[in-house]
């Protein structure tokens, strides 16, 4: 995750843990060699992750979209972050689901 984003913040609140995320200003796979603008980013997405000593944790990302300068075309880069159906990651839904079947 640290390859594609910035740590902008980290706040603590009782015992939920909130780590801010901010996507880097890197070309999406096979739009490397187009003129790409960032044109800021998509709404904030909080997807809880794996618990850190007894604490809640949430990720909270922003993700960047781009324009094509010679389209217009808007693109962003595909996560997939969250397991379909569920608001935690990839990794915690499987972590989840292999402890209780």
């Amino acid at each position: 995750i640290l390859d594609y984003f910035e740590l902008t913040k980290v706040d603590k609140e009782g015992k939920m843990l909130n780590i801010y995320l901010q996507e880097k200003n890197i070309a999406p796979d096979g739009h490397q060699h187009q003129d790409l603008e960032s044109k800021g980013f998509f709404p904030e997405v909080e997807i809880q992750d794996f618990p850190i000593r007894g604490q809640k944790v949430a990720l909270c990302i922003k993700r960047r979209r781009w324009t094509i300068k010679k389209t217009g075309e808007i693109i962003s880069r595909d996560w997939g972050l969250i397991r379909k159906g569920a608001r935690m990651t990839t990794e915690f839904g499987l972590f989840l689901k292999g402890i209780f079947g």
